[in-house]
């Protein structure tokens, strides 16, 4: 970077790290991640910074603080799913009853399954939105639809897995009535 945004970051940003630790610690961000947080939150103003330098600083670090936050729970969020590769054991890691493993599997084994049966395009968005945790922004762009398509895909394959997973018929029509409006 140049040292004109050298001396913008020194004078805007940095006299902000207290009133940017403050929010972090209201916004419940574990202590032991702070320090990462604030720096990772500088960097990524600083980086902008070579493209556009707002005015007044807070309300874009405090944005790009909430962003982060965010993007850490969606991530975060994605890691019970993977618990449930493995229905024998639960999140502590004690041995569930086997029934209750009969059943996690066999439940498991029905939502692959439903997810398997969805058309190819709305399977794709919502493995990458429910699983990945990918921000519909991302979707669209890794796929090259509109957002406003990644919506509709993951609205027409939640209501088709709750189908498929509660034996709901009403809900299978309710996906399959939406697809005949688009048509028609």
């Amino acid at each position: 970077m140049d040292a004109s945004t050298d001396a913008w970051f020194v004078e805007e940003v940095l006299p902000l790290e207290r009133r940017l630790v403050r929010y972090l610690v209201h916004a419940r961000q574990p202590a032991s991640e702070i320090d990462d947080l604030r720096q990772e939150v500088f960097a990524r103003v600083y980086e902008a910074a070579g493209v556009r330098r707002p005015s007044p600083a807070w309300p874009y670090v405090y944005k790009v603080a909430r962003n982060l936050i965010v993007d850490r729970l969606r991530r975060a969020q994605v890691a019970p799913l993977v618990a449930l590769t493995d229905p024998e054991m639960d999140p502590e890691g004690d041995e569930i009853p086997a029934d209750r493993a009969l059943s996690a599997k066999q439940d498991l084994t029905r939502l692959m399954a439903a997810i398997d049966a969805l058309p190819d395009r709305c399977r794709e968005v919502v493995r990458m939105r429910k699983l990945e945790g990918a921000s519909q922004r991302e979707v669209a762009e890794r796929l090259g639809i509109a957002e406003h398509t990644v919506e509709k895909q993951v609205s027409k394959g939640l209501r088709r897995l709750a189908a498929a997973l509660f034996g709901d018929p009403d809900l299978m029509e309710a996906a399959d009535k939406s697809k005949e409006r688009r048509v028609g």
